[in-house]
């Protein structure tokens, strides 16, 4: 069985790390993200994720430029993504030094650019992001274009769709957890990951590590992702990772 990962997630605006509750982007973090990766990188993450919400396409720039300079400060796997909608802007991220590429509405939208980009590198470099959160009837939806358009399907059927297209893993995001601090929307998780067989990361509501912990003894997902948390407790990607250890988690 493979062991389980911690991953920390940094997300951008304008090239800023900062803080997010329900998809709205608002309090500066870090005006350098290479700070961040920094602390990471030593306290014992697994992988980083990098996702780019800035506001329009003219601050890409930014991104592309911080890319670089993490993939240069990183030495654990670094994923990377955020507007990405075509093979070509896929190709450049990895260009840039990315081991992974994060797709979300571009690949809803056009199931085959997941087929394309896996043909070319691999099924591991392509990981789907999925956004979700409950309609007014209760039922799980997908919602795309950075949360703001709802789609007329569940995570479980487009994990199931993505994986058919060649996801190597998917990246499932709790809309109503996020920064909400009351922990992954377990049984979200458990709908995707009793669908899928890729590796699934859970994203979305950590605000104490025991949070991490349920995420995968009862979300049963193959790895544990955070952003906020991790900014404004000091050691925390190497308490965290204690803390799992104590619970019994086989982690990296």
């Amino acid at each position: 069985m493979l062991k389980k990962r911690l991953i920390a997630v940094l997300i951008l605006r304008n090239g800023q790390v900062i803080q997010s509750v329900q998809f709205k982007h608002t309090n500066v973090i870090h005006w350098n993200p290479v700070v961040a990766v920094d602390f990471f990188d030593r306290w014992a993450v697994d992988e980083i994720v990098v996702l780019d919400v800035s506001r329009s396409l003219d601050q890409r720039q930014k991104f592309c430029s911080a890319v670089k300079e993490l993939a240069k400060k990183c030495f654990v796997p670094l994923t990377v993504g955020g507007w990405v909608r075509s093979f070509d802007e896929f190709h450049q991220l990895t260009r840039f030094g990315a081991d992974k590429v994060v797709i979300n509405t571009e690949a809803f939208r056009r199931p085959d650019l997941i087929t394309e980009c896996a043909k070319v590198f691999g099924n591991q470099c392509v990981v789907v992001s999925i956004d979700a959160k409950k309609d007014d009837a209760g039922n799980y939806r997908v919602f795309i274009d950075r949360g703001q358009e709802r789609a007329n399907i569940s995570p479980a059927e487009w994990a199931e769709i993505a994986e058919e297209k060649g996801a190597g893993e998917i990246l499932l995001n709790s809309i109503e957890h996020d920064g909400f601090r009351q922990g992954y929307d377990i049984p979200l998780m458990k709908s995707v990951v009793e669908i899928v067989d890729i590796p699934v990361i859970a994203m979305g509501g950590v605000f104490k590590w025991e949070h991490l912990v349920e995420g995968i003894e009862i979300g049963k997902v193959d790895a544990v992702a955070a952003a906020n948390i991790f900014h404004y407790t000091e050691h925390s990607t190497k308490k965290a990772k204690n803390s799992m250890r104590e619970a019994g988690i086989d982690v990296r």
